[in-house]
């Protein structure tokens, strides 16, 4: 079984819960893999060169000013930040975008009613060399950058992109794909941090919808979920970061995933 493992939220934004969430993550036995969002930093960064952050419903538009903020902070500043935690840890990590080993290809978004700039999305996954680091005992830390035969760097969603790379694997191994951010799981009640729905299904995620209980940021969370589960990812929980071992070792954490 490969661990993939995707942090995000405000985890990214706190060194100290950073810190705490790569100790844990260290231990997994077994390969694994780290995928790992951007958090707020490069919206300050931007604001510090004075590069206008623009968003459209929530998603932030990729400019080719802004691409070239999440590249040195996403590519450079956070994984390698987080990479040199690990190997603190004696885990030996390496950072990677998707653009390195020609790992994750992408394309730009096509344009229809939102121009989102250098967004990527997912075409291919080069799971036989991901395959080469697990098997050399190397733990891949992706950040959420892709590219496109362009020679263009992608800013890429980072659930998307370790959903993509749980499926491109599960060609090689079992997978098991966890969603850590600083909820306890999906919450039937946004103000109850203690809400958490034990089990999604097809059915009752609809329902949930329609209730408005499942609602904006988390959508597209859960159906990046669902689609890995249909594509041969073995299992698929959302946690938060200081239950990881939890999740792993008994599943008596966080809301899971089935079909």
């Amino acid at each position: 079984m490969v661990n993939i493992v995707k942090i995000g939220g405000n985890v990214i934004d706190n060194p100290e819960k950073l810190r705490s969430f790569l100790g844990e993550f260290s231990k997994i036995k077994g390969p694994k893999i780290l995928v790992h969002g951007g958090g707020k930093i490069a919206t300050k960064m931007a604001k510090d060169l004075g590069i206008e952050t623009k968003m459209v419903e929530g998603r932030r538009i990729t400019d080719e000013d802004m691409r070239d903020v999440v590249t040195m902070v996403y590519g450079g500043l956070v994984n390698k930040q987080i990479v040199a935690r690990l190997q603190a840890n004696n885990c030996n990590a390496i950072g990677l975008t998707g653009a390195d080993g020609k790992s994750i290809l992408a394309q730009k978004r096509p344009v229809k009613n939102i121009d989102y700039g250098f967004v990527g999305d997912i075409l291919e996954v080069n799971a036989p060399f991901i395959k080469l680091l697990l098997d050399a005992e190397i733990v891949p830390v992706f950040a959420p950058l892709t590219f496109d035969m362009n020679g263009d760097m992608l800013n890429t969603n980072a659930d998307t992109q370790a959903s993509a790379v749980a499926t491109g694997l599960s060609s090689f191994f079992p997978t098991n794909l966890v969603y850590c951010f600083e909820k306890k799981g999906v919450l039937s009640n946004l103000e109850d941090d203690d809400s958490v729905i034990d089990e999604l299904n097809p059915t009752n995620y609809e329902s949930f919808k329609s209730q408005g209980v499942i609602y904006e940021g988390m959508i597209p969370k859960l159906d990046n979920a669902f689609a890995a589960l249909r594509s041969g990812v073995s299992q698929v929980t959302i946690c938060h970061a200081d239950e990881l071992q939890m999740a792993l070792e008994t599943g008596n954490a966080g809301t899971k995933i089935t079909l």
